[in-house]
């Protein structure tokens, strides 16, 4: 299967092109950039940068792919960027390439859905089935886990941890890291409980959610420190595995404190 490219396209030498792929009118595909099998690009695409598409991935008008990062400190180095499998990257959604700053990297998973205007900074590293709504953004350095979403027109600040099935509410201003499975909202946002219908419909059994709920009232109970309550917890449910998703990513080394409950204090 030979590529189908149309005649307006630009597709500068050098670049690597799979099998079936299609470029759409005026789109442009610079020199160091890789194609998978299957890659459509619709018209009016820009991809540049050295940068690797995997196959199966769909790209929509004026989508701006592995142009150089907004980070002032970056000098042209090379530094690249990977984008896996299977992903629908829609209009004006824009995705930088690493700095030195971040390991020269910018890793995007498998099967994500990057809605209009999604913004992805200088070396985040985002995973697999991540779902980002029409102009959400990520700043630099950021990390994603597998299978969170994060709504519209919500910002994320460099260096935050957002942990696997985490539901970051729309127009939301994140500052802190979100436990894995948890749900956050607010202009500077709080957590605000479990992501239960994203646990729910991505098929936890019963058990899981009911002991994820438990440890999540241990974990946040005022009394004591948060360090106490996660040693507490991990011995309590070492045999439960999403229990230990969240011991685990709170134990972890981050630059930004984590994301806690609003705290009421009465009238």
């Amino acid at each position: 299967m030979g590529a189908e490219i149309h005649q307006t396209a630009v597709v500068e030498d050098g670049a690597i092109i799979g099998d079936g792929v299609k470029i759409g009118a005026y789109s442009c595909v610079g020199g160091n950039v890789e194609l998978g099998n299957n890659v459509e690009i619709k018209s009016h695409v820009v991809v540049g940068g050295f940068t690797r598409i995997g196959q199966g991935c769909r790209l929509f008008p004026f989508a701006s792919i592995g142009q150089q990062p907004q980070d002032l400190k970056f000098h042209g180095e090379a530094s690249h960027l990977e984008i896996g499998e299977n992903n629908t990257i829609r209009e004006y959604v824009t995705m930088n390439p690493g700095t030195e700053g971040g390991g020269m990297i910018t890793r995007v998973g498998s099967g994500g859905t990057f809605m209009v205007g999604a913004h992805v900074a200088h070396d985040c590293v985002i995973g697999d089935g991540v779902i980002m709504a029409n102009y959400a953004s990520l700043g630099g350095h950021v990390y994603v886990g597998d299978h969170a979403i994060i709504g519209g027109l919500a910002a994320i600040h460099q260096f935050v941890r957002i942990g696997p099935h985490a539901m970051i509410g729309g127009m939301s201003g994140v500052e802190q890291d979100v436990i894995p499975y948890g749900s956050v909202m607010g202009d500077r946002a709080a957590l605000c409980g479990l992501n239960l219908v994203g646990l729910k419909r991505r098929g936890f059994t019963r058990d899981s959610i009911r002991s994820m709920r438990d440890a999540y009232r241990q974990l946040f109970d005022p009394q004591g420190s948060l360090k106490q309550r996660v040693e507490q917890v991990g011995t309590s449910y070492a045999e439960t595995p999403e229990v230990m998703d969240i011991v685990k990513f709170l134990a972890g080394e981050s630059i930004r404190s984590i994301c806690l409950p609003k705290v009421d204090r009465g009238s």
